[in-house]
């Protein structure tokens, strides 16, 4: 089973009415979060490292395999009140954000450093991102590829 398929099943295949968002819409609402941190991504790698999972959050910005974090260990380190914000953004309960997000994070921050490096001004554009994905299958699909 593909990310996708994961993610969708977590947002239960929304019918188009309403109710939960899309993959693409978790991806722009990580994105919007991470570009929000004081800092952008390189604040948000700082908190990563400030509550025990800079080893995890490295891994995602090295070259090589990402390690993977539990919901627990990312509610603990973005906190409950981001967690709870970014799912009401999203649609979905706290639980189902957190589980998504453990899963997406690790691979658009290692997209959005291919080089292992940070952008410079830790900011993230989505345009980009998915430019380097090759659009959002890339995104959802296997990260078992070292980066170049």
């Amino acid at each position: 089973m593909s990310l996708l398929d994961t993610l969708a099943s977590s947002f239960g295949k929304s019918s188009p009415e309403g109710g939960g968002a899309a993959p693409a819409g978790l991806v722009a609402v990580a994105m919007e979060f991470i570009n929000n941190q004081p800092g952008g991504l390189t604040g948000l790698i700082q908190r990563f490292h400030e509550n025990g999972a800079g080893d995890v959050v490295s891994s995602w910005i090295g070259h090589g395999e990402n390690k993977p974090i539990s919901s627990d260990t990312l509610t603990n380190v973005l906190g409950s009140g981001a967690v709870s914000d970014l799912a009401q953004k999203a649609g979905v309960s706290g639980d189902q954000l957190s589980g998504m997000l453990a899963s997406v994070l690790p691979q658009l921050v290692d997209k959005a450093t291919p080089n292992g490096e940070v952008p410079a001004d830790g900011k993230l554009d989505l345009g980009s991102v998915l430019g380097s994905l090759g659009g959002l299958g890339g995104l959802f699909g296997k990260n078992e590829e070292p980066k170049a």
